[in-house]
């Protein structure tokens, strides 16, 4: 005679335990990782004590235009020429019915100069308020503060 082992009962609930384990490690990595993701350039902004809160900043349609340390110059993540900023900001406020405030995110370390020349061509474009985005300083053992600035 063969041996024939014997089959255990059938089982009619499938296990779930290892999906729920796989789905808490996915939320835990997109957790993690949703604030790393930027909107437009990526700059090291100016600290200061007393910033205002500007939380149109984060509005999905926000116009922020990012001036980086060398000078280059970002509508949202498209780079921009300096010479076409206003014909493009035209354009984006045209579609624009209420706000129409266009934020600038500078670098720290970005020349004085080329500041004033974007703040330049974005008034030239039409726009009476402007935002400027900083950070607040960290005081020892606090947590990061969220988009502020001032105008």
């Amino acid at each position: 005679m063969a041996y024939k082992p014997q089959a255990g009962e059938v089982m009619a609930a499938p296990n779930i335990i290892p999906m729920a384990d796989i789905m808490l490690v996915l939320l835990i990595i997109f957790m993690v990782v949703t604030p790393m993701i930027q909107k437009g350039a990526s700059v090291d902004r100016a600290t200061v004590d007393n910033p205002r809160d500007m939380q149109d900043a984060d509005k999905e349609d926000a116009l922020v235009v990012a001036i980086q340390r060398d000078g280059s110059i970002f509508l949202g993540s498209q780079k921009v020429d300096r010479s076409s900023l206003t014909s493009v900001l035209k354009e984006k406020l045209a579609s624009k019915q209420q706000d129409k405030t266009v934020f600038i995110n500078s670098d720290k370390r970005a020349k004085y100069g080329d500041v004033v020349a974007a703040v330049d061509e974005i008034r030239a474009a039409g726009v009476d308020q402007l935002g400027l985005l900083t950070e607040k300083k960290e005081k020892k053992g606090a947590a990061a503060a969220a988009p502020s600035g001032g105008s």
